[in-house]
């Protein structure tokens, strides 16, 4: 639904109004909208700037760095440390939180980001994007690692960018989840999405069945259920998703309902968890939340979870509400024993070799 030429900054401006930081945090969200265009620009390129490919280096959670990944975050950087509204920043990308040069006037504010989510699209032109969080710090002190590990709920701004056919952004101010679009010609952000809705109930699942032997078994019985359709105990038939971005799987479900689940279980014993709490998990469940949808664990609302580290990794189920509430049922079923039928000790299986006598 188009909402005439309303623009980034004067929807922050007016979402603001009255709120102590007003005047720091529109400047700070301009600079990030500032710092997605350049990100956006540099993506639509592709091979022709020579950033496809990878860097043969690893990030702070050892995984294999891409090009854009590198230069999207030293892009964000660039663009948000000068002004004078942050006093830190942390993301994917770095091992520890970034400091604010001393040359540079400090604020109150933090910065948490992944600077490309879906990197490994890059190189076969799919959906990649940017998320970001904002937190308040309460000085303009260099901040500890102590200082960002704040819950979801303390959440100032949340937001992420896509990078697609148009580049939008998204954005969540505590009042709605609202879509802006770039408009190319005048370079600014413009409404176009006001107070996004997920639907209640969803047809739509997306999940990557290639770790389908190390979910637990609610996320089986559930993924199940979606696949037996019409003819299964949820009655109806779904269609499955997988993008392998958690931005352009969240902004399927804000425009038309989904559920996304990147569960507990993966390849890793040693890392069961996929997703960043800090700069993926709590900007997302505070844009779906905000959308009128949930964003849990499966035993746990992902906003109320204290953070202990930094690149902390947690389990995503986010999306329909109705959808959600079942699979969180499903986990409490399973935590409890319900879901397990008794069998007598008389029709269990035997082997040929016991110890009783």
């Amino acid at each position: 639904m188009l909402s005439g030429r309303t623009t980034l900054t004067k929807f922050a401006v007016e979402q603001l109004r009255g709120h102590p930081g007003q005047h720091d945090l529109v400047t700070l969200l301009s600079k990030v909208a500032s710092a997605i265009k350049t990100i956006a620009a540099m993506v639509s390129k592709g091979a022709l700037d020579g950033n496809l490919g990878s860097l043969g280096t690893e990030n702070a959670l050892g995984e294999i760095q891409k090009k854009l990944d590198v230069v999207s975050n030293e892009v964000m950087v660039s663009n948000c440390e000068w002004s004078g509204q942050l006093c830190g920043m942390a993301s994917e990308e770095m091992v520890s939180p970034y400091a604010i040069p001393q040359q540079y006037p400090k604020g109150e504010y933090l910065l948490v980001f992944d600077p490309l989510d879906g990197s490994s699209n890059i190189d076969i032109n799919m959906s990649v994007g940017t998320i970001f969080s904002i937190l308040h710090n309460g000085s303009n002190e260099t901040p500890a690692e102590s200082n960002f590990l704040q819950a979801g709920t303390q959440q100032l701004a949340a937001g992420y960018a896509l990078y697609g056919p148009a580049t939008m952004l998204v954005l969540t101010l505590g009042q709605g989840t609202h879509c802006f679009t770039l408009d190319r010609d005048s370079g600014n952000f413009v409404l176009t999405h006001r107070n996004l809705k997920i639907p209640a109930q969803t047809s739509e699942f997306a999940i990557n069945t290639s770790n389908a032997r190390f979910w637990e078994p609610p996320v089986a019985r559930y993924v199940k259920e979606c696949k037996e359709g019409a003819s299964g105990p949820l009655g109806r038939d779904f269609n499955m998703r997988w993008i392998a971005s958690m931005v352009a799987e969240v902004h399927r479900i804000l425009m038309r309902g989904g559920i996304f689940m990147y569960p507990r279980g993966g390849k890793d014993a040693a890392q069961p968890d996929r997703l960043r709490l800090l700069y993926e998990a709590n900007p997302m469940a505070m844009l779906i939340e905000q959308a009128g949808g949930m964003a849990t664990t499966g035993r746990q609302r992902i906003l109320d979870i204290p953070p202990e580290q930094l690149h902390q990794r947690v389990p995503v189920i986010l999306g329909s509400r109705d959808e959600v509430k079942r699979v969180i049922r499903y986990h409490t079923e399973h935590d409890t024993g319900i879901d397990r039928p008794f069998v007598s000790p008389l029709f269990q299986e035997r082997s040929l070799f016991t110890q009783d006598c």
